[in-house]
């Protein structure tokens, strides 16, 4: 079963998004930011389309 976060829906801190913006820049896999942030990976990919950002693939 997959983790559960208790953060459902919450809306996106300005803090929450800066974060997003380096550590995709750093080139962080999408698993590892959303384990940052604790949200889900879901939630993650939708923001980071949201502000045109890439998110580096696992090799």
């Amino acid at each position: 079963m997959a983790e559960r976060f208790e953060r459902h829906r919450q809306p996106w801190t300005p803090d929450e998004v800066q974060k997003l913006h380096t550590l995709a820049k750093k080139g962080m896999p999408l698993r590892a930011i959303a384990k940052a942030l604790t949200r889900s990976e879901e939630s993650v990919k939708t923001r980071a389309k949201l502000d045109g950002l890439g998110i580096a693939a696992l090799r």
